[in-house]
């Protein structure tokens, strides 16, 4: 197949602000241990909301959130209202600090448009319970599927990461379509939070993508990575967490 543009925002997702636009929202603490409703709006250099933009992997809008543990992730496509207030649903959320990414495309009427990802840090109240990152490794489980990476994940430089995927020891080739993909991943860098989105160097292989599927990975700075990988079979999404190491 042919390979899908990864174009990859600028930078490494930290900033508020970039580009004239602006993350906000007047929610800086959140309860614990229940569902909540999470709203907050992309303003323009002006402070008028922004309310047009360009599908993004079938989306308007991903929303990421993880505690600075490198726990608790979650990939969220929230509702946009009229006003420019985006509204995301979080699942519950144990106590600690978080840090929350948007992830769009803005549309700016002039035949062009750059991905960015801004966010901003969030407190869950209580007392947080730290959990140690778990050490590097090539393979992962989850739902009774074994993951394995390989390829290069040298920091500061593009490369191929190649994620197969096996259950019970046989290469699963039933992959359905997941944002327009057989997987999407994200990774978190241990400390500072750092975000960064692989890219699929394909499209989706509907119905039966698998077993091996090939990413476009850039890392921008050295250290421990948490990655994501979400993969959905018979209409069930499954997320795969593992340490990689730039």
């Amino acid at each position: 197949m042919p390979g899908m543009d990864h174009t990859m925002p600028a930078g490494d997702g930290l900033a508020s602000s970039a580009s004239g636009f602006r993350f906000t929202t007047t929610t800086a603490t959140l309860p614990a241990e229940q569902p909540t409703l999470f709203r907050f709006q992309i303003q323009a250099a002006d402070g008028t909301p922004v309310t047009a933009y360009e599908p993004d992997q079938t989306k308007l809008m991903h929303f990421y959130l993880i505690r600075s543990d490198l726990t608790g992730f979650q990939h969220i496509h929230p509702e946009l209202a009229g006003d420019g207030t985006w509204t995301a649903p979080m699942q519950a959320l144990h106590p600690g600090s978080y840090r929350v990414y948007a992830s769009f495309i803005p549309k700016n009427g002039f035949g062009t448009a750059a991905p960015l990802v801004l966010s901003d840090r969030v407190t869950v109240a209580g007392t947080a319970a730290t959990t140690p990152l778990p050490p590097a490794s090539a393979t992962t489980q989850v739902d009774g599927y074994t993951l394995t990476l390989a390829g290069d994940t040298t920091a500061g430089r593009g490369g191929m990461l190649t994620v197969t995927v096996f259950k019970d020891g046989m290469p699963v080739t039933d992959l359905q379509p997941y944002l327009d993909t057989d997987a999407h991943l994200t990774a978190f860098h241990e400390g500072d939070l750092a975000f960064a989105h692989l890219h699929p160097e394909a499209p989706a292989n509907v119905d039966h993508g698998g077993p091996t599927l090939s990413f476009h990975a850039e890392l921008p700075r050295p250290g421990n990575w948490r990655l994501f990988v979400q993969f959905q079979t018979a209409g069930t999404l499954h997320t795969a967490a593992i340490t990689i190491t730039a």
